[in-house]
């Protein structure tokens, strides 16, 4: 058996001496390191990582709404905006009727979005039909939900004008559709 060159390390064995001299070096490094400024931040992409910008909401300009208008041309009336199905990009709610200039034309209420490269925003629901007779007064998008009031008839006799029946709805993506929910029944306004 081969004994070691340096019988024994005065440093394999730690004595009092030694915590004193790391503390004091420690102490010095942090005393050091608060004398000095810290390096400007800047918000630069790393070299070779495409910069992510922030997703923008789709706007309705130049969208065909499926809504058939005739002559006059379709109006949103509204619109709100809020990531509905949790990808991170927001989607685009627009409560859209034809500019038909007397009575109450029926709402249609469409959901848009816009992936990565497309040049334009597309309907991809329709959460309130015009063929339904319904127009939309109250409307918001709230935490991934849709919410409206709907004014609506309570037969085809009820005229245009005057809707009879109010109804809130909310809907929410779930299961790879919007799945609509009724907080309380209809009511007569």
């Amino acid at each position: 058996m081969q004994q070691p060159a340096v019988p024994e390390l005065a440093h394999t064995h730690t004595r009092p001496i030694h915590w004193v001299a790391t503390a004091t070096a420690v102490a010095g490094v942090v005393a050091l390191s608060s004398l000095l400024p810290p390096d400007s931040a800047t918000a630069a992409q790393a070299p070779g990582r495409p910069a992510l910008p922030a997703a923008a909401p789709p706007a309705t300009d130049g969208v065909a709404f499926p809504l058939e208008c005739g002559p006059v041309k379709a109006v949103v009336e509204r619109k709100a905006s809020g990531d509905l199905d949790g990808d991170g990009r927001p989607e685009t709610v627009a409560v859209v009727h034809c500019d038909a200039g007397i009575s109450t034309p029926p709402d249609g209420v469409y959901v848009l979005t816009q992936g990565d490269g497309a040049t334009r925003p597309r309907v991809v629901a329709t959460l309130v039909d015009p063929k339904d007779r319904s127009t939309v007064r109250d409307f918001a998008v709230r935490d991934g939900v849709v919410l409206a009031t709907l004014l609506g008839y309570s037969s085809p006799d009820v005229p245009t004008c005057c809707p009879d029946v109010e109804e809130d709805a909310k809907w929410q993506w779930g299961n790879g559709a919007f799945v609509r929910s009724s907080p309380a029944d209809a009511r007569s306004v």
